[in-house]
């Protein structure tokens, strides 16, 4: 039946058109963004799966800023601390050095000394200089005001989410353990800063240590013996936070390391949730534009066929 008020050819062709027109701007718009789930309408589970693993990704991304500044750090304090530690030029291995020296009998002490008050500014200028983003491990504040430097300090150094449950690790690192001079209490407690010997060997920090006017004597030689014992246990104690600031830096370079691969593996995930396959897109939006085209030409042929009532009026 031919009907001047209802065309269903027509109709047929243009839901046709409508549907191939609504998935060609679906597959235009993957291509365009290069997802095939952008919004949460597209597909709302994996939407809200991506949209978690992103700032899961954003906080490990911080975690691995916090590293890099956490490293700049560590590798600071652990350079000052194996410059302190020096060698036969240097530092208290140097100092050690002219400590036995100045045992040779009848030698000029006063002269040693000269070095000897070198080495002991040169350590402290090291110590102090040891400072990165206001931090300093090396030369602390004691004092229990607000200037004080903290007991602990802790470095950020992982990110995880259980379920709706964020886990932040980190690594302490006690100040106590790398202090070299301290100032601000009652009594220095730093490495090289504290007071230690008896009534036979002296009085005296490796800071504060002086042979210039120390004789041949057996009363000075002793002293110049409790000297050496105690730059010797200072060379130790200078070499064990040395090692132990060493550990640190390993396990931050290999957290660096975990960080970013787990980075690289979060954005793989998320690129399997909702990244567009552009081969397949592109293909999809050849056959569309075909499929469109054709959807015109049948809606135009089915608008033209009403035409042909005309003629059994004529």
């Amino acid at each position: 039946m031919s009907s001047l008020l209802t065309n269903s050819t027509a109709m047929t062709a243009l839901q046709t058109l409508r549907s191939v027109s609504s998935q060609l701007a679906t597959t235009q718009t993957r291509i365009s963004t290069g997802q095939r789930v952008s919004t949460a309408s597209d597909n709302a589970a994996y939407w809200s799966i991506a949209t978690s693993m992103r700032s899961d990704n954003a906080a490990l991304s911080a975690v691995s800023d916090s590293l890099g500044l956490s490293a700049a750090t560590v590798d600071t304090e652990y350079t000052a601390l194996n410059t302190v530690i020096g060698d036969k030029d240097s530092g208290l291995t140097k100092l050690q050095a002219l400590l036995v020296e100045a045992k040779t009998a009848g030698i000029d002490r006063s002269k040693i000394q000269a070095d000897v008050t070198q080495i002991q500014a040169q350590m402290k200028s090291t110590a102090n200089s040891a400072t990165i983003n206001g931090i300093n491990w090396l030369s602390i504040n004691t004092s229990s005001g607000s200037s004080a430097t903290p007991a602990t300090f802790s470095l950020v150094s992982s990110y995880s989410r259980v379920g709706s449950t964020p886990t932040i690790g980190s690594i302490t690192v006690t100040t106590a353990t790398f202090a070299l001079y301290t100032t601000g209490g009652s009594t220095a407690t730093g490495i090289l800063d504290t007071v230690t010997g008896n009534s036979t060997t002296g009085f005296a920090s490796i800071d504060t240590i002086a042979i210039g006017s120390l004789t041949d004597a057996a009363t000075d030689q002793a002293k110049l013996d409790g000297y050496i014992a105690q730059v010797t246990a200072a060379i130790g104690t200078v070499a064990s936070a040395a090692a132990n600031l060493g550990a640190v830096k390993n396990r931050i370079s290999t957290n660096t390391e975990f960080v970013k691969n787990l980075m690289d593996s979060v954005d793989r995930g998320v690129g399997q949730l909702v990244d567009a396959d552009m081969n397949q897109e592109s293909t999809r939006l050849a056959a569309l534009q075909v499929q469109q085209q054709l959807g015109v030409q049948a809606l135009s042929i089915a608008n033209n066929s009403s035409q042909s009532i005309l003629s059994l009026f004529r």
